[in-house]
């Protein structure tokens, strides 16, 4: 019996790290030094309130010219969510703008309605679809991992605040990943039934600028 709850008492913190997004910070904080990529930690002696403050989506991004616009806020940009396990995005729509879908490979984000109307879901690994139309105020989550999207299905400007539990969540836009890519044009072609000119338009849309 001894010996059965030791072997718990060992795996157990190994069941908690594998369930984690993020590892744990052992300090308070960790401000990630911007002299490196390394995201190595400043002297906290020097931190300041305003490692901790960010303003950088006070205001709507450019979404005039695609209908949509985000500005991720992460440790990249913001030093003091390093090793604090989350991350934020603001999101804007036109009328009629949308988020194409897209996953997060590294967390699972809540979606705050901030304003407007946005159609919004996910798909699971069954192919089924979750999705209704949320209005101001209301939240949606999308599980780690599978694909979402929105739409603003309102008359005027829409605003989407999400929150996510890593700090580098990661993002793969579909289409961008599967027409921007360097994928064999001919296994394209045959998976989506798509004649070359066909495809050869989707690649020339999704292709990095």
């Amino acid at each position: 019996m001894l010996n059965k709850v030791a072997f718990l008492l060992v795996l157990v913190p190994f069941i908690i790290v594998v369930m984690a997004s993020d590892p744990d910070p052992i300090n308070d904080f960790c401000i990630a030094n911007s002299e490196d990529t390394s995201f190595s930690c400043k002297n906290s002696s020097t931190a300041t309130v305003e490692d901790f403050t960010f303003s950088g989506i006070k205001y709507p991004g450019n979404f005039k010219k695609t209908g949509f616009s985000s500005v991720a806020v992460n440790s990249n940009i913001f030093p003091g969510l390093n090793t604090l396990g989350v991350s934020f995005v603001r999101a804007d729509f036109d009328v009629g703008g949308v988020n194409v879908p897209h996953l997060h490979p590294r967390a699972t984000e809540v979606a705050f309605v901030l304003e407007g109307k946005i159609y919004s879901g996910f798909v699971d690994t069954k192919n089924k679809v979750f999705a209704k139309v949320l209005e101001k105020g209301e939240v949606m989550v999308f599980p780690r991992g599978l694909v979402h999207f929105q739409m603003n299905v309102g008359d005027g400007h829409a605003t989407i605040l999400g929150s996510f539990d890593s700090q580098n969540p990661g993002l793969v836009r579909i289409p961008n990943a599967v027409f921007g890519s360097e994928i064999n044009e001919e296994l394209l072609e045959k998976a989506f039934g798509l004649s070359s000119k066909e495809l050869s338009r989707l690649k020339k849309r999704f292709s990095p600028s």
